[in-house]
């Protein structure tokens, strides 16, 4: 099943994320994964549930709006796939009330839920919202936050639900925003993240940005073992201002099946190259 051509989404006057031009191949990563993901469950049966935690307000610009394209909850909704429900999630209203226009201008047919709030303040909604019904029921949660927002104590609560989690770890790294800071002034964000634990793990024989980022990723790692988890994760370029890295890595982490069939769907897809972190 391949995927369709870009949906086209005009300039409605309302807010826009500004994005570099490499966010839009990473949203073109994000909908191979969810692709892969759903073509894993044609012709079971299974309700397939979409949650994007941090869906803003669902479209990005390239430079002064002169390229409009979207963000992953708009662009799962374009794929005009078999899923069932889609739960959309920002903690900012104003962004929220956008997405409702636009999911409700392009979509107004799809089963979409908007719920506002952080993922931390969200658990008791989205167990209530998501369906556990065993070999019934499968969910995907993107969480692209581009920062450290979801603490690893969401993840464990929601774990409980059997979710498959597809986690970009992209984050504002350079000299101003670098390893220093989020083990310093950062430090109880990156353990809400890591774990307290896990933030200990990674400062030791840390001493610039690619080893602080290798460790990160690591100990994300080690923590969804623990909790039952299989994974893979992928590697892609990266050219960003924010975030100075050659590459940054993508999770998909999965209680359900095999996440390296997902893993090697995509890479057959063509749409990404896949290295080894340097």
């Amino acid at each position: 099943m391949a995927i369709l051509p870009p949906f086209r989404f005009s300039d409605d006057g309302f807010a826009v994320t500004a994005a570099e031009p490499w966010i839009k191949e990473k949203t073109r990563v994000i909908a191979q994964y969810i692709q892969s993901y759903v073509n894993l469950h044609a012709g079971k049966g299974h309700e397939l549930v979409f949650i994007d935690l941090f869906a803003g307000n669902g479209l990005y610009s390239l430079g002064a709006r002169s390229e409009l394209f979207a963000a992953p909850a708009l662009l799962t909704l374009s794929l005009d796939l078999p899923i069932t429900r889609y739960i959309f999630c920002a903690a900012d209203q104003d962004q929220l009330n956008i997405l409702k226009i636009r999911v409700n201008k392009y979509f107004r047919g799809k089963n979409v839920l908007l719920l506002k709030g952080k993922p931390e303040e969200l658990v008791a909604s989205l167990m209530h919202y998501v369906p556990v019904t065993p070999h019934k029921a499968s969910v995907f949660c993107l969480a692209d936050s581009f920062s450290f927002d979801l603490e690893f104590e969401t993840v464990q609560k929601l774990a409980g639900l059997q979710i498959n989690f597809l986690i970009p770890f992209c984050f504002a790294l350079n000299d101003k925003l670098n390893y220093r800071f989020y083990l310093r002034d950062a430090r109880t964000k990156l353990s809400n993240y890591l774990t307290k634990e896990g933030a200990d793990q990674v400062e030791r024989n840390t001493g610039n940005n690619r080893t602080f980022y290798k460790r990160l990723v690591q100990q994300y790692q080690t923590n969804m073992l623990a909790l039952g988890y299989n994974l893979s994760l992928s590697a892609h370029k990266a050219d960003s201002g924010l975030m100075e890295l050659p590459v940054y890595q993508i999770g998909f982490f999965s209680k359900e099946f095999s996440t390296q069939s997902i893993r090697n769907t995509v890479e057959a897809a063509g749409h990404t190259q896949f290295e080894l972190f340097q």
